[in-house]
C-alpha cells in the first residue's frame, strides 16, 4: 500500500486544484427535474404515502441539507487545520500541505454557499437548516484535539466513499449536482490522508489513557451530531409541507420522522463508522482505540440491520 507523505499529498493537491467559477454558475445550473441524492441516502421510496413528485421534492430538500451539512462541518474543520498549521514542528512540506488543505476548505465553503444560493432561487420554497453555525462549531471544538481529529477523519472518509460508492455511477442523478460532489471528492480524498497523518502525530504523543479519552469524546461528538440530525429531520418535514402545500397526518408524520432520521443517521454517521479506511485508522491508534473498535462495529451492525429491515434501531 502506498505510504502518503505531506510532500506527495501536496503534489497531488496542486494537480487536482479547481476553481469554483469553473463548476458552478453561468450555464452550469441545477436541473430540478432530476433527483440530486441517490436513494441510498434520500430514502424517499420507503414513504409509501408520497407521490412520485413529492418524493422528488423531498429528495431535493435532503440534498439541500446534505451540502449545507458539509458547509457546517467545514466550520469546525478549518479551525482544526489552522491550529495544526500553528503547531509546525519542522516536518518537511507539512506547513505548505496543511495551508493548501485550509485554502481548499475555504474554497469548499464558497462552493457550498454558491450552491445554496442557486438552490433557493430554483427550488422556490424555503428550506430550514441547523444553526447558529458558530454555536455548533464551538460545541465540537470544546472537545479534545484528538477527538476532533477522529471526527474530522470520519467525515473526510465518509464524503469520499459517498461519491465513489453511491453517486459516481448513478445515471439518474442531476449531472450538475454530481459534478459538485465529484469536485468536492477529488480534494476530500487528499484531505482524508492529511487528516490521517495529523491523527498519527497526535497519537504518537498520547498515552493509552488519552487515546481512550479521545475515543470517548469522539462518541460524544457523534451523539451531539445525532441530536442535530433529529432536529434537521424536523426541519425537513416542515420544509416538505411548505414546498408541497400538504399537511401530513399524525401517523404519516411519525413515519416520516422515523425513516428520515434513520436515513440521516446512516448518511452522516453510520456510513463513516463502517468505512474500512476509517476503521483501519482507529486500529492503528492502539491503546483504548483498539478496544473501542468493537463499539464502532456494534453501531455499524445496528445501521446495517436498519437498512435491511427498515426498522428503527
Amino acid at each position: 500500500m502506498q505510504q502518503h507523505t505531506y510532500q506527495t499529498l501536496l503534489e497531488v493537491s496542486k494537480r487536482v486544484n479547481w476553481r469554483v467559477d469553473d463548476i458552478i454558475g453561468g450555464d452550469k445550473r441545477l436541473d430540478f427535474s432530476k433527483p440530486f441524492l441517490p436513494e441510498t441516502f434520500a430514502r424517499t421510496e420507503a414513504l409509501a404515502f408520497l407521490s412520485d413528485r413529492e418524493r422528488l421534492t423531498l429528495n431535493h430538500i435532503r440534498a439541500h441539507g446534505y451540502l449545507a451539512m458539509f458547509a457546517l462541518v467545514e466550520g469546525f474543520i478549518l479551525p482544526f487545520v489552522n491550529t495544526a498549521i500553528a503547531q509546525d514542528d519542522g516536518t518537511p512540506h507539512r506547513a505548505p500541505a496543511l495551508q493548501q488543505f485550509a485554502s481548499e476548505e475555504e474554497k469548499h465553503m464558497e462552493l457550498f454557499r454558491r450552491f445554496l444560493i442557486e438552490f433557493r432561487e430554483g427550488f422556490g420554497s424555503e428550506c430550514g437548516f441547523l444553526g447558529p453555525p458558530e454555536a455548533i462549531r464551538d460545541a465540537v471544538l470544546a472537545h479534545g484535539e484528538m477527538s476532533v481529529a477522529i471526527a474530522t477523519l470520519g467525515i473526510e472518509w465518509m464524503s469520499q466513499a459517498h461519491y465513489v460508492e453511491s453517486v459516481r455511477d448513478d445515471g439518474d442523478l442531476d449531472p450538475q449536482f454530481k459534478s459538485l460532489l465529484k469536485h468536492h471528492w477529488q480534494e476530500e480524498s487528499q484531505h482524508a490522508r492529511l487528516d490521517a497523518l495529523l491523527l498519527k502525530e497526535l497519537a504518537r504523543k498520547a498515552t493509552p489513557e488519552q487515546i481512550e479519552r479521545a475515543m470517548n469524546e469522539y462518541f460524544e461528538i457523534g451523539a451531539f451530531l445525532d441530536g442535530g440530525l433529529r432536529g434537521l429531520t424536523e426541519l425537513d418535514l416542515q420544509s416538505f409541507e411548505r414546498a408541497t402545500g400538504r399537511t401530513l397526518n399524525a401517523d404519516q408524520r411519525a413515519e416520516f420522522m422515523q425513516v428520515q432520521h434513520q436515513a440521516q443517521r446512516w448518511t452522516f454517521l453510520g456510513s463513516a463508522m463502517r468505512n474500512k479506511n476509517f476503521l483501519a485508522a482507529l486500529g492503528e491508534l492502539g491503546g483504548g482505540a483498539c478496544a473501542r473498535r468493537g463499539s464502532v462495529s456494534d453501531v455499524l451492525l445496528m445501521w446495517q440491520g436498519w437498512r435491511r429491515s427498515g426498522r428503527q434501531p
